[in-house]
């Protein structure tokens, strides 16, 4: 296990009705408000009116940035930096998903920087500080309303990045599965896949002396194997919806990444697609990651295939080999995504083999990657060559 720290100052309001707090937590920050939203579903499941209902408690005035991105766009993310400034912003409230959360973060970031805020999540340059922000969560997916992170796309330019600071946590999410209801089932397993891939890049990992962290890891795959076929049953269920967001959070807010230092290989070969063309995240992880697991099966550690096939799949050794045995786990991970209706081919969304040397040059722009299964140019194109 390696040495780390710990800590997060995001205050987590968890449960129905959690909303009613709103009006005492932003009133720890101030009266100018710049409310980040996506494409309006809000205002159609009643969530909109709720907030706004809330923010008038506390004598706020409210201004807004909406129509935020799935893959949120550096041009939305100025907009914000500039009602910032202009006006004053003292807080900055998510009202969505991870796109929304992610927007939220860059322009609170960038709220405070003099320059671009592409200077720092291109790491050209170092957050000094950011406007509070909070969140309330509509999509269990990225876990972004508990930790730093966040992954924004310059467009033009086909940049697709992941950036973090010690500036961008929130200062206080509300996590009520009630406002998860309505999302549906596209979206819904898009979420599912988007955790699971949280876990599996945290699993795999060189670092020795994890039992626990590992178990943690385990435990979160399992319950969302358990859970994720009986949500889809009833989108409405929310016993089932809160375990889902639960996990969502637990997955991504640094608890099991405590002294191991995960792959995140897949998520970079992503957002190199997705940048390109524009698809769902979490539907490019679905296709990417198990062809991620089969290149990487012989690691010097296939112990963690082994591992994750018998104790998350149930994969029997019996009579078995290794490899067999974590091909079987791998196989099962691929069909269970693919039986919940996540995409299995790039071909789903019409990509072909046509700018496979550009994904592969964008995923390595920076060197090569891949902290379990280090990968240069050759290893992303076979990759998604085999994922074609």
């Amino acid at each position: 296990m390696n040495s780390f720290v710990f800590q997060s100052p995001t205050r987590l309001r968890f449960g129905k009705d959690q909303i009613q707090q709103l009006s005492e937590e932003v009133s720890r920050y101030g009266n100018n408000i710049l409310l980040v939203y996506g494409g309006g579903s809000i205002k159609k499941n009643g969530l909109y009116d709720e907030v706004i209902n809330e923010l008038a408690k506390s004598n706020t005035r409210v201004f807004e940035l909406a129509g935020v991105e799935p893959n949120p766009r550096l041009t939305t993310v100025h907009k914000g930096v500039d009602i910032c400034k202009t006006e004053n912003i003292e807080l900055v409230l998510a009202v969505g998903g991870g796109s929304v959360i992610d927007a939220a973060k860059a322009v609170a970031v960038g709220a405070k920087y003099d320059g671009d805020v592409w200077d720092i999540i291109s790491k050209k340059a170092t957050a000094t500080g950011a406007l509070p922000i909070g969140t309330i969560l509509t999509l269990a997916a990225t876990g972004s309303e508990m930790n730093a992170n966040s992954v924004i796309t310059k467009w033009d330019t086909n940049e697709k990045l992941g950036w973090s600071s010690p500036y961008s946590y929130p200062a206080f999410s509300i996590l009520d599965p009630t406002y998860t209801m309505t999302v549906p089932e596209d979206q819904t397993v898009y979420g599912v896949v988007d955790m699971m891939s949280h876990v599996l890049e945290s699993y795999f990992h060189h670092d020795t002396n994890t039992p626990l962290q590992d178990k943690m890891c385990e435990s979160i795959l399992a319950t969302v194997v358990e859970t994720a076929p009986k949500l889809l049953e009833n989108l409405h269920s929310f016993e089932h919806r809160e375990t889902i967001m639960y996990c969502g959070t637990m997955a991504l807010n640094g608890v099991i990444q405590m002294g191991a230092r995960g792959d995140w290989g897949s998520h970079r070969i992503e957002h190199a697609v997705s940048a390109v063309y524009d698809i769902p995240h979490a539907g490019g992880l679905a296709i990417i990651f198990p062809h991620w697991l089969r290149y990487s099966l012989h690691e010097r550690n296939m112990e963690r295939h082994v591992q994750l096939a018998t104790r998350v799949f149930g994969v029997d050794q019996e009579g078995k080999s290794d490899e067999q045995i974590a091909l079987e786990g791998i196989e099962k991970l691929s069909q269970f995504w693919i039986g919940l209706g996540a995409p299995a081919r790039l071909a789903d969304y019409s990509i072909d083999d046509s700018q496979l040397d550009r994904l592969a040059e964008i995923a390595t722009a920076s060197g090569p990657f891949g902290n379990f299964k280090r990968l240069e140019k050759e290893d992303v194109k076979q990759i998604l060559t085999h994922a074609l």
